[in-house]
């Protein structure tokens, strides 16, 4: 087994890695030459972790930001935090996980090789959610051994296939072809956002044509318009929160002037995390062929949320904040019908946000960005409170699961379990 975590954790498990296997062998499957392949494999891993390194200051960016939210405002409930079931089931299940994982995968690929439907999910860890709620849900419902892991990698290989079928008539709107597919677990989340939009919205009046006066102009670049905006999403709450709370976080530096450096230290993240796209994007695709033509032909890589920024960028900003309205709303609803309060996430609100108002945008405008992002916000905030009885008949307090897909799945299967056990 100690051989098997290798390979399962330690190389597929990164994600990084496993992206640049796959264009390697793309690459050779396509008879490059070495130096091809090199270069190839090396620009996919390097896309990969520029990516990643701008996700990584965005997270940071937005740890502090709902910390401070909640302090500021006093706020007191359940964070979505799926980082937290996932260390609890990889001390317990860390076995089955990784084999309904890896089941998955071949599951997929078998889908993708003898289907019309010819997608290969690559978001690991996306797929590792997936896997966690499987073996959670199957073994606090009564499953066990083979048993677990086979129902458990069939349900994950058939979403790793099923939801960026969902998703594609939608994404192949908003990219122009079908070289790419949506990778990302939040995708019936990205629909509810993209129905509501349809029936709200004006697809004519695009997020991304925003007309304004020529004083201004300068907030026509992307970035810039994205500083204005996020400057005060920071300072409103830094200033309700005061300068104690602050004062861990800023090392001495004053507590206005940390708020704010984090805005812009946010949308940094963003331009990184773009030019990792950019790079990837361009090695993944081409690499991507040479499977399809070897292996499944007609292959489409379905990849992480963030490949999608780019073709409406001012989309993602109205989203993410559009969504974090809907999630504060829910916050208060939902506890008066009974329901657990769940505080606004806001890496899901602004990558699941963010995506979801291109998805409104694509077909509603900017209105359904606007309207279809808060309904949005509801909804994700909505499913979590659903869940969190299930998870605390299994001894889960306080915790829950923040995607859409994997909560669905965790409320269908359990709840199927439960019926039957």
């Amino acid at each position: 087994m100690s051989f098997l975590h290798f390979i399962v954790n330690d190389v597929l498990g990164q994600a990084s890695i496993l992206i640049s296997l796959i264009a390697m062998i793309g690459l050779i499957a396509q008879k490059k030459s070495p130096g091809q392949v090199i270069t190839g494999t090396l620009k996919t891993l390097l896309g990969f972790l520029v990516l990643l390194s701008g996700a990584n200051i965005i997270v940071t960016a937005l740890n502090f930001l709902g910390d401070v939210f909640q302090k500021g405002f006093h706020m007191r409930g359940v964070v979505t935090d799926v980082g937290s079931i996932a260390g609890i089931a990889q001390q317990t299940l860390g076995r089955e996980t990784a084999l309904i994982m890896v089941l998955a995968f071949v599951i997929n690929i078998l889908i993708a090789r003898f289907t019309r439907y010819k997608y290969i999910f690559l978001t690991g860890q996306a797929s590792l959610w997936m896997a966690t709620v499987c073996s959670v849900i199957g073994y606090m419902g009564g499953l066990r051994g083979t048993e677990l892991i086979l129902i458990g990698g069939v349900i994950a290989g058939v979403m790793a296939v099923g939801m960026p079928v969902l998703a594609q008539p939608i994404v192949r709107k908003i990219t122009g072809s079908d070289d790419i597919a949506l990778g990302h677990f939040c995708t019936i989340g990205y629909i509810v956002q993209a129905g509501v939009a349809k029936l709200t919205g004006d697809v004519s009046k695009s997020t991304e044509d925003l007309e304004l006066p020529q004083s201004f102009s300068f907030l026509q670049d992307t970035y810039l318009s994205m500083m204005v905006v996020m400057i005060p999403v920071y300072l409103i709450p830094s200033i309700a929160a005061g300068p104690l709370v602050i004062a861990p976080y800023a090392h001495g530096v004053n507590y206005l002037v940390y708020a704010f450096l984090q805005s812009v230290q946010f949308v940094v993240g963003v331009y990184v995390l773009l030019a990792g796209v950019r790079l990837l994007l361009a090695e993944i695709v081409p690499a991507f062929r040479g499977i399809a033509l070897r292996i499944v032909p007609n292959a489409i890589p379905a990849l992480d949320c963030p490949v999608l920024f780019p073709y409406a960028p001012n989309a993602v900003i109205i989203g993410f904040i559009s969504t974090t309205i809907g999630s504060v709303i829910g916050m208060f609803l939902f506890p008066s019908m009974g329901l657990a309060m769940i505080l606004p996430g806001m890496l899901t609100n602004f990558f699941a946000g963010g995506t979801a108002g291109i998805f409104g945008n694509a077909v509603g405008g900017r209105r359904g960005a606007i309207i279809g992002g808060v309904f949005h916000g509801l909804f994700i905030t909505l499913l979590p409170a659903l869940l969190l009885p299930l998870l605390g008949q299994y001894g889960f307090s306080n915790v829950t699961f923040s995607d859409s897909d994997v909560i669905s799945v965790g409320l269908v299967f359990g709840h199927i379990l439960n019926f039957f056990h």
